[in-house]
């Protein structure tokens, strides 16, 4: 028989384990650090499992007073399973964080991901449901709303993490079923992405740590770890003059004729890409070009190099291209780090037009802009410097 000393004070270990009370009610501790409560029964002859939650938002006497009101009603001939999960006991909010505390350790980014689409996405609508409550009808009208606002990517997740969580309670004896499959058919199909690019933060991570312990002429190397943080296309970083940098003002002013919907349009560097850009600028000031040829310092590198260096480095066709980084962060921009979609469209020089009609400009958003491209910059240090990339 348990005391609540012994309760407080079970380690981890290597393995899951468990410490019996009496009266089918026992501790799992979690080789992760979790503790829950499970009681034991038998009904018609089958043995079943049941929660009482985590400890220490359930302690041993609150522990003890569910395992005797369940049984109290088996005496009665009734299954205590199907009375506790329609109580705001076990929610599936409670099912989403024991299913959390339950998978082990992972990168600083999945946890944030993960974190960000449940408290999002799911557990306002789900939250204060029994898992068993969760039908089919509700679970896609919960994913519709994430589609309505054209976060297509995420609306997936969402739906795989549901359903995984779910999954996770049929294990536990917690509810009976798991509705994301069968709404799978009625979700938005994700648009094709035609230029291969990476959209998942570890995938980004590992692609950002090999560019970076790249070693080649310096001009590629600034290129190559440059052009994640600027969002614009290749062709435009190539022909990039010394001219259109103005270091004062810690921004890149392209003029109309260099951009391809012949608009001006002004990028803030961050402090990372202003370092870039200021110690290429001592190493070399042999021409007009920024981003020189190793063949000539009066012709802008070649448009295949960047693409040539990501193979070099282990991201063969198919992978990521030069130009998939703009896709790369219009969708962590936003699935990710949440900036609105206008700022984003903005700095990506996309042809978009405000409620008005009237037509990109140049300057609109601009300040949030500049806090936006300084965020998306640390973030890219945070992804490359994560264990996961390892």
């Amino acid at each position: 028989m348990l005391n609540a000393k012994q309760v407080k004070l079970a380690e981890t270990r290597e393995k899951n384990y468990k410490l019996h009370d009496e009266k089918g009610l026992f501790l799992l501790v979690n080789k992760n650090g979790g503790k829950y409560w499970r009681f034991r029964y038998r009904i018609q002859g089958k043995e079943q499992l049941l929660s009482f939650g985590v400890y220490p938002e359930v302690n041993l006497s609150d522990a003890r007073k569910r395992r005797d009101d369940a049984r109290a009603k088996l005496r009665e001939g009734i299954h205590p399973g199907k009375q506790v999960t329609n109580t705001s006991t076990d929610t599936f909010a409670q099912l989403a964080e024991d299913w959390f505390k339950a998978r082990g350790q992972k990168s600083d980014s999945d946890i944030k991901r993960v974190s960000r689409i449940l408290e999002k996405d799911l557990l306002p609508s789900l939250g204060k449901l029994a898992p068993d409550k969760i039908t089919a009808p509700i679970l896609l009208a919960t994913i519709r709303n994430i589609e309505s606002r054209g976060a297509i990517a995420t609306a997936k997740k969402a739906n795989n993490y549901a359903g995984t969580i779910l999954r996770f309670g049929i294990a536990a004896g917690r509810c009976e079923s798991d509705p994301s499959h069968a709404i799978k058919g009625a979700l938005v199909r994700t648009e094709t992405v035609h230029l291969s690019a990476f959209t998942e933060p570890d995938q980004l991570g590992k692609l950002l740590k090999a560019t970076h312990a790249y070693e080649g002429s310096p001009t590629v190397m600034a290129a190559i770890k440059i052009l994640p943080m600027l969002l614009c296309r290749p062709g435009e970083q190539r022909h990039l003059l010394w001219e259109h940098v103005n270091f004062k003002k810690q921004q890149i002013e392209l003029p109309a004729e260099s951009m391809k919907m012949k608009q001006p349009h002004i990028i803030p560097l961050a402090t990372q890409a202003m370092e870039i850009l200021e110690n290429l600028y001592v190493y070399h000031r042999r021409g007009d070009y920024v981003f020189y040829s190793v063949r000539s310092a009066s012709r802008p590198m070649s448009e295949n190099t960047v693409n040539v260096t990501l193979r070099t480095v282990g991201f063969p066709i198919g992978t990521q291209t030069a130009h998939g980084f703009r896709a790369t962060a219009r969708t962590l921009l936003d699935e990710v780090l949440e900036f609105p979609v206008d700022w984003i469209e903005h700095q990506l020089a996309h042809a978009v037009k405000d409620v008005n009609g009237r037509a990109y400009n140049r300057t609109k958003h601009l300040v949030q802009r500049r806090g936006m491209m300084q965020t998306w910059a640390d973030y890219l240090d945070e992804l490359r410097k994560s264990p996961c990339t390892e």
